[in-house]
């Protein structure tokens, strides 16, 4: 914290079914969407963070899932946490890519009270912090890995 500013990071998936995609996982909050994604732990690494989050926040594991490793998303803002009295946060957020193996995956919700496949039709609309940007980079990954 050089600059006073707590520094966290959270990990966690876009899940997208279908080739090409026609679908992506969204959970939701009573106030809000969001994707499966949560707090790093002492002594995790990123992509072991989001793994644990995808399966307690969805009951999906690695197993139902093909990562892309040539995906990862990063971006930084500022917020101000319940957990730490209100005080200002610099978070990162970190997301890698999944592709569903199977159009009928099970979501079993542990922490939200529902959750929706929202048709992929770029450009989104939902969440200027970290959904819509991370949906752009996707829509322009794809596109480039599709030309390739």
């Amino acid at each position: 914290m050089s600059d006073g500013i707590r520094k966290i990071k959270a990990c966690g998936f876009l899940i997208v079914r279908g080739n090409p995609v026609r679908e992506f996982l969204l959970m939701k909050h009573k106030d809000r969407l969001d994707l499966p994604k949560g707090h790093m732990e002492e002594g995790e690494s990123e992509i072991e963070t989001a793994w644990r989050e995808l399966e307690e926040e969805t009951g999906i594991g690695s197993n139902d899932i093909r990562l892309d490793s040539d995906f990862r998303f990063e971006t930084s803002y500022d917020v101000w946490p319940k957990r730490f009295g209100g005080q200002q946060c610099r978070k990162t957020t970190v997301l890698f890519l999944g592709f569903a193996k199977q159009e009928d995956l099970e979501i079993r919700l542990t922490e939200h009270p529902a959750f929706e496949w929202r048709g992929w039709n770029p450009p989104h609309k939902i969440q200027k912090e970290t959904i819509d940007p991370l949906l752009a980079d996707v829509a322009r990954h794809l596109e480039s890995c599709s030309e390739a």
